[in-house]
């Protein structure tokens, strides 16, 4: 791990390398702040730390400019000017740590360790952030057809925007895929997902689970509860089958939409959220809102940018495409971990003389005898894992009068 040092007194300097090096750390040391900042250009640093009193750019100006340039580097401050104004200021600026000379070896090499760690969870978290990207990417989007195009065109202009999409199409067709590939597309990306069924539960627990409830608001309600809303906070939540949801619920729904704000059930206190609403229905909304089951503002406040979804039936040239890409994940489906297809339940099992024996079962004797009367035998039946196949039912051959037979 590559450790900078920026220190403009060399016994500092010194010091700070010989107790790094002894923990396994190449450290690199400069005098000024200009230096770092040069050095920084040409190669990568895990942790830095830096001194705030430098001759020429100061400790501050140089954080700065460093978090400007890499907002997840770890920079730890050593100053021998310590002061509450200082930290706050350096915390402010970005700094992951602060600490005053003279300080303790522990204490730096600690500190030093979480910084670490630190970036190794921001390094990893980027990571599955955009393997997240990719997985519900438009790329994850199966399709060559005219329709498709149309509808990755439709993706990669409403991504960025901050209006609320309505999309539709019949069951099957992808709609939460594109809801997702829209959320991983925008600049909310960084933020949650929430998918919803609009239609899986009675209308108070859907108000509670959208808009949380607190202590005592109904019977059941043991402990203050946070909604839906207030956990997709700076994201995205997605409604599927918008179109189920009750009337009395599409009123507080319009109005989370219009003010950005909601209370929660039983709750006297407003709450702001920034929310992105992506619904998707396979009704005809139009019509919902002719028969009066459907709030015509709330229609109109969701359909600001409308993707239709064709069926496959419409694009029959994407069938081979969607076979091809479900066909290798089917096969891995029906595959053990060595790569050999699965043997059937009653493998274990062997026939033997028109009857399934089990490599389980076994013939005990309970006690010694001249006469065959005196053997008894026991047979284990097969275990569920391995139960032969059913066999038709036949009169069973008669062992005790093949033994005699065998006798004489």
């Amino acid at each position: 791990m590559n450790i900078l040092i920026v220190d403009d007194e060399e016994i500092v300097r010194d010091a700070l390398s010989d107790l790094l090096r002894r923990e396994g750390f190449h450290p690199q040391a400069v005098r000024t702040g200009e230096e770092a900042l040069l050095l920084l250009e040409r190669e990568e640093v895990d942790v830095i730390l830096l001194d705030i009193m430098l001759p020429g750019m100061g400790g501050f100006e140089v954080l700065r400019q460093i978090r400007s340039r890499d907002p997840d580097q770890v920079v730890i401050v050593v100053t021998a000017y310590s002061s509450i104004e200082g930290a706050i200021t350096a915390m402010r600026d970005g700094a992951f740590h602060y600490i005053s000379k003279p300080f303790k070896n522990e204490e730096v090499v600690l500190t030093i360790r979480r910084g670490l760690e630190q970036r190794q969870l921001t390094a990893e978290n980027r990571a599955l952030r955009a393997q997240l990207g990719q997985r519900f990417g438009i790329d994850n989007l199966i399709g060559k057809s005219a329709a498709m195009r149309s509808v990755y065109d439709l993706v990669r202009l409403a991504a960025p925007s901050r209006s609320n999409i309505l999309v539709l199409g019949e069951s099957g067709t992808g709609k939460e895929l594109v809801a997702k590939a829209i959320h991983h597309h925008s600049h909310r990306a960084r933020g949650p997902f929430i998918t919803f069924n609009s239609g899986s539960m009675p209308p108070d627990l859907l108000e509670s689970n959208l808009f949380g409830h607190v202590r005592g608001a109904f019977t059941g309600a043991i402990a203050n509860k946070k909604g839906l809303f207030q956990l997709a906070d700076g994201g995205s939540i997605f409604f599927d089958e918008i179109g189920n949801i009750p009337l009395e619920t599409q009123a507080k729904l319009l109005r989370v939409i219009q003010e950005k704000e909601f209370m929660h059930v039983g709750g006297v206190d407003v709450i702001r959220v920034d929310v992105r609403i992506i619904a998707a229905t396979n009704a005809d909304l139009e019509a919902l809102v002719r028969q009066g089951s459907f709030r015509e503002d709330l229609f109109y406040r969701l359909n600001v940018i409308t993707i239709p979804l064709p069926a496959l039936r419409e694009r029959r040239e994407d069938i081979p495409l969607l076979a091809a890409t479900s066909s290798p994940a089917m096969r891995r489906r029906t595959r053990s971990r060595s790569g050999r297809s699965l043997p059937p339940p009653w493998s274990c099992c062997s026939t033997t003389a028109g009857r399934a024996t089990c490599g389980s079962s076994r013939t005990r004797s309970s006690g010694r005898s001249s006469s065959p009367k005196g053997r008894r035998s026991t047979s284990r039946s097969c275990p569920p894992r391995c139960a032969a196949p059913p066999k038709r039912r036949g009169r069973r051959p008669c062992r005790r009068r093949a033994s005699r037979c065998a006798r004489r």
